[in-house]
């Protein structure tokens, strides 16, 4: 079964670093760019226009997303989302099972944002703050977001040094894009549809993550039907990264053991 690598909000394809060559080594990979970011952005006609989120061709919406994703495959897959890409692939499972059979949930939460009855999100006030900051300054607001992934991480350091040089070698994601996946990071709550997914799924965290805490995957490993909890010691945000040896292990075994 092909496994399909989904990147986190403003980042591209080539972020999991060295993993997508580990891997192909026992099965086959691919690693997508989302619309808007590395390569898959028309440097030709980058969009100016604001507020678009609501409009239903808007392309970097949630469902237009997944839309474009399934009508690249005619087979069944195994998917593995990072952040806001576990987001999309949980909402891919959801509405396509027959085609995404297998689910790994990188840093992921199913409400990325905090709610009454959920305070395992980031805060209102932050994450409008986040995305006033985007307008004044994407480039900027990208390099602080990069400083939130790995703070806390074993060699944060090196590990920002990496992301940084992997982020810059594609150049800028489309503007439209990251405020498409802010509006999803924003309001997406997935609590609900949880226990209705049937796919196997592999919950991986970092025990230090401040973006995606660990109690949210263990709430999403509690509510799921058929899910197996991994907490890498001393990882935050990017485990496959700075713990990919860990990383690369664990996903293995769940690709190969069809009873995991």
């Amino acid at each position: 079964m092909p496994l399909l690598l989904i990147h986190g909000w403003g980042m591209h394809g080539d972020m999991w670093g060295d993993v997508p060559e580990k891997l192909a080594q026992h099965f086959s990979v691919m690693a997508v760019d989302l619309p808007g970011h590395g390569y898959s952005v028309d440097r030709g006609k980058r969009q100016e226009t604001r507020d678009k989120a609501e409009d239903p061709d808007f392309p970097f919406g949630l469902e237009a997303i997944v839309d474009q994703l399934s009508a690249q495959f005619d087979e069944p897959l195994a998917v593995c989302g990072w952040s806001l890409g576990g987001q999309i692939a949980m909402r891919w499972a959801m509405r396509d099972p027959q085609q995404v059979e297998r689910l790994v949930l990188v840093s992921s939460t199913p409400c990325f944002a905090e709610r009454h009855d959920w305070q395992f999100g980031m805060p209102g006030d932050t994450l409008r703050q986040f995305a006033a900051d985007l307008e004044q300054d994407h480039t900027a607001t990208l390099r602080r977001f990069l400083g939130l992934q790995v703070r806390g991480s074993e060699g944060e350091r090196e590990l920002l040094a990496t992301l940084r040089a992997s982020l810059s070698s594609h150049g800028e994601p489309d503007s439209d894009a990251l405020r498409g996946g802010l509006a999803i990071l924003r309001d997406l709550d997935l609590r609900d549809a949880l226990p209705e997914m049937k796919q196997p799924v592999l919950v991986i965290a970092g025990e230090r993550d401040r973006l995606s805490p660990p109690q949210a995957s263990q709430y999403m490993a509690r509510m799921l039907p058929d899910a197996r909890l991994v907490v890498i010691a001393g990882a935050a945000h990017a485990p496959f990264l700075s713990h990919q040896e860990k990383f690369v292990a664990e996903l293995i075994n769940f690709m190969e053991n069809k009873s995991y």
